[in-house]
């Protein structure tokens, strides 16, 4: 199998998944990217999120944490993907990679946890609490999913930024009262 018959076997595609129950395709698709610029922002951002909120999960769950940071990466890459799903699984033209909603569903846990830490966007050298951040991006990302046609599943870092919020708050239901205390400084 070449390398493009293999992308398109591990490609996100509802309609395959639907039509073919080629259900492995809402993990298989984190696997692969666009090109080395999608892996290499995939990439940074894990490893900028990804090791302190491992060491967090460690802390409050001990041994067991990594399974919740698996959890929180491997369901982040399938529950990014269902809106999606709902959406394109009569067009057998939609196509998705990425681990993006993965990253989402990290950085948003992150958020949750450190509201305050200081963040930047991209090319804008401003530092901003974590949470204004947050609110700020997922808007951005609602716009554009809305807006389509930019080649960007836009919906997936949406939702998985929004799994990212839920299961950090079913695993650590304190998570609200600790986020509210930390922003308003109560």
């Amino acid at each position: 199998m070449d390398n493009h018959a293999l992308k398109n076997k591990m490609m996100f595609n509802a309609y395959m998944i639907k039509e073919r129950k080629e259900w492995y395709r809402f993990f298989s698709h984190g696997l692969i990217h666009g090109d080395w610029m999608h892996l290499g922002f995939n990439m940074l951002a894990l490893y900028m999120f990804g090791k302190e909120l491992e060491d967090h999960y460690a802390r409050l769950f001990d041994e067991k944490g990594i399974l919740f940071f698996i959890l929180l990466y491997v369901g982040g890459l399938a529950m990014s993907s269902l809106y999606s799903y709902e959406r394109n699984k009569e067009n057998i033209y939609y196509n998705a990679l990425g681990a993006s909603g993965a990253v989402s569903a990290v950085i948003y846990s992150f958020i949750m946890i450190e509201p305050l830490r200081p963040l930047q966007f991209m090319f804008v050298p401003i530092d901003i609490p974590a949470y204004i951040f947050g609110f700020v991006y997922l808007g951005i990302e609602y716009y554009l999913s809305k807006k389509g046609n930019t080649g960007i599943a836009h919906d997936a870092h949406f939702w998985g930024a929004i799994y990212g919020v839920v299961l950090t708050i079913m695993i650590k239901p304190h998570a609200v009262s600790s986020f509210i205390d930390k922003i308003t400084g109560g």
